[in-house]
């Protein structure tokens, strides 16, 4: 079920306003899957999220950061049953959680299509919980859509880049968006903050 449409996200809907919001053991809150406005240089613009698990989310979050139309990427939990999971949670592979990268985009600038081919293009969605030496469920390939249209062109891109490959099957999960749980900040811009490179594929 996707956001909006009769599922209420108990941790994931981060109050707005004068309601209070519940805090991560750490300090941090856990962020919301929304379509929301926001300012940049000139007039404000409407921008949507998406979000997407590849494997490390180090380099993943790096390069949708410098795709054009690009707002915004964080890094974080989703696809798990577990409440404010920490990385040491998520790295027990008990927790059902993958790594990914929500992103906020533009999409007068660039499209969800493109952000979904730009994904498959960005690691190797033929290996199963796995992504050069990292494995487990935390690595897993797949895609968080969060109405009924993204599930619909995420999946289109899919079949098409699996009936144009003579490669091994495509084993990315498209599943509907669940709660995101922002990572610890040291995981934020870690390529960055490192000047380190991570790019396997």
């Amino acid at each position: 079920m996707y956001p909006g449409r009769g599922m209420v996200k108990r941790v994931e809907t981060r109050p707005v306003g004068n309601i209070a919001q519940r805090e991560r053991t750490d300090g941090e809150a856990a962020t919301p899957l929304r379509r929301r406005e926001t300012t940049r240089k000139g007039p404000s613009v409407m921008t949507e999220t998406a979000t997407f698990a590849a494997g490390c989310f180090w380099g993943v979050e790096e390069r949708f950061r410098k795709l054009p139309g690009v707002e915004d990427a964080e890094v974080g939990y989703t696809g798990g049953w577990t409440v404010d999971p920490t990385y040491h949670d998520v790295c027990t592979d008990k927790t059902g959680h993958a790594e990914a990268v929500r992103v906020t985009f533009d999409p007068a600038t660039i499209s969800y299509e493109q952000l979904v081919t730009a994904f498959f293009a960005m690691h190797d969605p033929t290996t199963l919980d796995r992504q050069g030496p990292d494995v487990g469920k935390q690595y897993r390939s797949a895609i968080f859509a969060e109405t009924p249209a993204q599930e619909e062109t995420a999946t289109a891109v899919r079949d098409r880049l699996q009936a144009q490959s003579s490669r091994r099957r495509i084993v990315t999960e498209i599943v509907p968006a669940t709660p995101f749980y922002r990572a610890e900040d040291y995981h934020q811009r870690y390529n960055e903050k490192h000047h380190r490179v991570r790019f396997p594929f």
